[in-house]
């Protein structure tokens, strides 16, 4: 079994890496990915569906041109090649990431 507490996800990760994966299957990959209070989140459209939970933190998501906040239990989807970004990022934040299929599975490799 593979099993895991988001609070020792999130202190492994501090102070360290933006995105860190866990999980990955055939199916599906989870990580925990974060974003400081004020930083910018630079992503871009993504190949896979990808499923956001909001651990903790505050900020605002922007998805296909559609704005809203978001805090502690906020769930959001973003469907495979969708413009989407968080900002106005008011407190530290920490995302569970659910990627269908797994992240970065269906990239063409660069040349």
């Amino acid at each position: 079994m593979d099993a895991f507490e988001v609070a020792d996800l999130i202190a492994a990760q501090e102070g360290g890496r933006e995105y860190a994966e866990f999980v990955r299957s055939d199916l599906l990959s989870v990580g925990l990915a974060s974003w400081p209070a004020g930083s910018v989140d630079t992503q871009q459209p993504h190949t896979e569906d990808e499923v956001y939970y909001v651990v903790r933190g505050r900020a605002r998501i922007t998805v296909a041109g559609e704005e809203r906040p978001v805090g502690p239990g906020s769930i959001v989807f973003v469907a495979t090649g969708v413009d989407h970004r968080f900002h106005d990022i008011e407190e530290d934040m920490q995302v569970l990431v659910f990627w269908a299929p797994p992240r970065r599975s269906r990239q063409k490799p660069s040349a």
